[in-house]
Formats: C-alpha cells, sequence, structure tokens
C-alpha cells in the first residue's frame, strides 16, 4: 500500500518564513516527501517533522546558505520584499508581484 502524499503548499518561487528558526527565504524546490538519508533525519530535523509530506529547499536571505524544511515550519511570509542571496540569479530570472520567476533551464 503506497503512504498518502500531501499536495505542496508552497511553490518554487515563494517568499516564506520559517517557523521555528525565523527567517525568511525563497523557495528553490520542492521534494514531495523526504528525500535525505535518515541519518540526517535523526541529526538535525529535532522536531521529527512528517517524512511524508512536501519538503522545500530554501535559500536562506542574507545568507549564502540553503535549508532542507518540512512543510509545516513553513508559512507564507508577510515581508515580501526581495532575497538577498549569492544563489537567486542561478534559480530565478525575476521578481514580480512578490514572488520570484523560475530560470528555465536549456
Amino acid at each position: 500500500m503506497n503512504p498518502v502524499i500531501a499536495a505542496a503548499d508552497y511553490p518554487i518561487g515563494q517568499i516564506v518564513h520559517h517557523k521555528l528558526f525565523d527567517y525568511r527565504g525563497v523557495v528553490c524546490d520542492v521534494d514531495p516527501v523526504f528525500m535525505l538519508p535518515d541519518t540526517w533525519y535523526e541529526r538535525v530535523a529535532s522536531s521529527r517533522p512528517p517524512k511524508n509530506e512536501p519538503w522545500y529547499r530554501v535559500l536562506v536571505d542574507d545568507s549564502d546558505r540553503s535549508t532542507y524544511v518540512a512543510q509545516r515550519n513553513l508559512e507564507c511570509s508577510i515581508d515580501r520584499s526581495e532575497i538577498n542571496h549569492p544563489q537567486i540569479v542561478q534559480f530565478f530570472c525575476a521578481f514580480e508581484g512578490g514572488r520570484y520567476r523560475l530560470r528555465h533551464r536549456n
């Protein structure tokens, strides 16, 4: 029997806020379920969020870091201003209406 997989609440380009660690960022990738090794989950995911819900790669504002975050730890950011991150141009081609537009790759 296949587990039920929840739909992603946040699309690529959405500016989000991490509810536990209070940082803003932009979603640059979405996994339908947890995709990293169990050793990472045991070491890093201390709140033990569900593995069978979407997980997001987020470019952290005013940093060069990216994070891997469970859906339940994110919310839409009230501040919809641009994100300051050195990899923005690798993923996105424009910022419009408080969201980033994905760069198409050839």
